[in-house]
C-alpha cells in the first residue's frame, strides 16, 4: 500500500501532475465531466499556489486536456460555450484507483 503523503502547505506548489490535477477534478463532479472553466475553479478551490499564480498555468491544464488521450470532450455546455471534458473509459478504472501513469487509451 501507498503511505499517505504528507498534506502540502497552502501555498505549496501541489507534487501531483497537471493529469492528476484533471483527473481528480473530473471525477470529483457528480457528472464525471466538467467544464474547462469548472476545472480551473476546482484546481484553485483545491490547491491556493494556484489562485495567485500568473494564468500560464491554465495553458498547462488546456495543453494535457487536448495532448493526452485520456481526455476526451463530452458534449457542449449548455449555453453553447465550450465544451464538457471527461475522462476516457480506457483510463477511468486506473484514474479512479489514483493511477495516473500516462498511457495511450485503449482504443
Amino acid at each position: 500500500s501507498v503511505a499517505p503523503r504528507p498534506r502540502p502547505e497552502p501555498g505549496d506548489k501541489p507534487s501531483q501532475s497537471y493529469i492528476a490535477l484533471i483527473s481528480t477534478a473530473i471525477l470529483s463532479s457528480p457528472e464525471k465531466k466538467l467544464l474547462l472553466s469548472d476545472i480551473y475553479q476546482w484546481i484553485m478551490d483545491n490547491y491556493p499556489y494556484f489562485k495567485n499564480k500568473e494564468k500560464s498555468w491554465r495553458n498547462s491544464v488546456r495543453h494535457n486536456l487536448s495532448l493526452n488521450e485520456c481526455f476526451v470532450k463530452a458534449g457542449r455546455s449548455d449555453n453553447g460555450k465550450g465544451h464538457f471534458w471527461a475522462i476516457h473509459p480506457a483510463n477511468l478504472e486506473d484514474f479512479a484507483k489514483g493511477d495516473y501513469h500516462r498511457r495511450r487509451a485503449r482504443r
